[in-house]
């Protein structure tokens, strides 16, 4: 019998002993992203405090919300990462495809963070502010940054589809490939539209707390948050099902997929209605 069926305290404990073994469990699987990331959520702390203390706004919200908000999404997207590089056969971890993939998280990643946070040093946007020929060339950059940063989850995909461990539930492994792939096609695809359309202004009281985002429809924002974090979600969604619904997992995970793809699609279709209203 399985007593931790009879015992919701064991699961408890198991659950807490897991998340104690996390830390150490990434940094076996990826060392260099996982200090990254540790890195980055180190500096939310006197990003908050500059935050508390500076009263500028920008577009209605503290100038420093902003690279708040980028600095603790490139770390998940480095921490899971570099979870799914634990995925690899153990040979396949320390090949040059991975190092690749993670020397361009890193590259593009601080090059994001590094101007965001200038920019809100010096109560300027980054994003849109191209007045002038040297903030349309970072502009550009940017673009270019945060292509390079998505496409590492499709280079992260291919290895996987080619040097994966086959211990793990074929579900789980098929919801973090399409996860990944996801991210790529449309965190990249909301940006690129993203970054010629700037986001409405938003009158006080119409926007989505700390996020920003416009009630009133056209702001692709919500759209490209979605799309960005498709590599976390499905791959959770995935091992979730895995784990409750083995004999039927692959059909629940194409289930989440198209779910999660109408909820992008309708994110999409609110930022651009309420852009040609």
């Amino acid at each position: 019998m399985n007593t931790l069926a009879l015992h919701p305290s064991c699961r408890r404990e198991r659950l807490l002993h897991a998340l104690a073994r996390l830390p150490r469990e990434l940094l076996a699987r990826e060392r260099r992203l996982t200090l990254y990331a540790a890195l980055l959520l180190a500096l939310l702390v006197p990003m908050a405090i500059a935050a508390g203390l500076d009263e500028r706004l920008l577009r209605g919200v503290n100038v420093w919300i902003k690279p708040m908000k980028f600095a603790l999404s490139i770390a998940a997207l480095a921490l899971t990462t570099a979870w799914f590089v634990g995925h690899l056969r153990p040979g396949q971890r320390r090949s040059r495809a991975v190092d690749r993939i993670v020397w361009l998280l890193i590259g593009t990643g601080s090059f994001e963070l590094a101007y965001i946070a200038l920019q809100a040093a010096l109560g300027q946007g980054s994003h849109y502010n191209v007045g002038d020929p040297l903030h349309g060339l970072m502009y550009t950059l940017m673009g270019l940054g945060a292509f390079g940063l998505t496409a590492t989850q499709p280079m992260l995909a291919w290895q996987l589809l080619r040097h994966a461990e086959t211990a793990r539930p074929p579900a789980y492994r098929q919801a973090v490939l399409l996860g990944l792939w996801l991210t790529f096609v449309f965190g990249a695809g909301v940006g690129g539209v993203l970054s010629s359309m700037q986001p409405p202004d938003v009158a006080a009281g119409a926007a989505v707390p700390l996020f920003g985002w416009s009630l009133a429809g056209g702001d692709l924002r919500p759209a490209h948050f979605i799309g960005i974090h498709a590599g976390q979600v499905l791959p959770l969604a995935g091992w979730v099902i895995a784990a409750r619904s083995p004999q039927h997992a692959g059909r629940w995970v194409w289930g989440v997929t198209a779910l999660y793809t109408v909820l992008f699609g309708a994110a999409l279709a609110w930022g651009l209605v309420g852009r040609l209203a």
